[in-house]
């Protein structure tokens, strides 16, 4: 059975809840930069997979059509996306960079198309290459 004390309160002293408080924020300091990072990792996954899929349709769309896409909102139009993805980095669907075919070694040399599309984001990876690289 616990003691009363003198006053005949039972609680906890105000030394107890400041050291419950500091282990409290110790570990909390540890768990944001491992939340953030998990976050960052997760964005980034998702990143590489939207680039595959742009790139793929982008691919399939020039096969299919003997001639690259001049636009990504073609590829929707054509029914081989149904939207265009958001890039993660930047949250718009809007920022992607577009990189253009050489006109000289386009499949159709009067209109070069799209080739490829990389991130519009400046930012660099966990990794330290910039997302615009990928």
């Amino acid at each position: 059975m616990a003691r009363p004390t003198r006053s005949g309160n039972r609680g906890f002293t105000l030394i107890e809840l400041m050291i419950v408080m500091a282990i409290m924020g110790i570990i909390i300091s540890m768990a944001v930069p491992i939340y953030q990072k998990s976050i960052i990792r997760s964005k980034e996954s998702v990143l590489k997979q939207n680039l595959f899929t742009l790139r793929q349709v982008i691919d399939e769309y020039t096969y299919d059509k003997q001639k690259a896409p001049q636009s990504l909102q073609d590829i929707v139009q054509q029914g081989y996306l149904r939207g265009i993805p958001v890039d993660p980095m930047t949250g718009t669907d809007s920022s992607w960079r577009i990189i253009m075919e050489d006109a000289m070694n386009s499949t159709s040399q009067n209109e070069p198309g799209i080739f490829d599309v990389r991130s519009g984001s400046e930012s660099k990876s966990l990794e330290g290459t910039p997302y615009s690289d990928w």
